[in-house]
């Protein structure tokens, strides 16, 4: 488990991550309004549209990060952060500070790939 003082370390990581994304998707969303993109000609048109298909890939897998983001944060609340899900054992600070959205330690994790590698997933 870890000392109150880690784990606000770990809130404001989150949310200033979360924070980042939500400001892009912003972005994005005034990005795609914007009338001065309207091209004439069917190549930059073309060009253009794979482009924001491109962008709104990108959205929404950030947007699943939104969602696994105010999950950790949730985690953080109740108690349950940096406990992994499926053994019950503490997460390395190292892993939680690569990915704090985390829900498995190192071990659990390299186990599910391994799975689904063997399933073919």
């Amino acid at each position: 488990m870890y000392t109150k003082k880690k784990r606000e370390e770990f809130k404001a990581l989150l949310n200033e991550r979360l924070n980042d994304l939500l400001s892009d998707a912003n972005r994005t969303v005034s990005g795609m309004t914007d009338p001065a993109e309207n091209f004439p000609d069917p190549t930059d048109r073309a060009t253009m549209e794979s482009d924001r298909n491109f962008e709104l890939r990108i959205r929404d897998r950030e947007r699943k990060l939104i969602g696994k983001i105010k999950e950790a944060l949730e985690r953080i609340e109740d108690g349950t952060f940096g406990i992994c899900e499926e053994c019950g054992e503490d997460i390395s600070e190292e892993r939680l500070k690569a990915r704090p959205v985390t829900t498995l330690c190192i071990d659990c994790k390299k186990k599910q790939e391994k799975d689904e590698k063997v399933k073919g997933l």
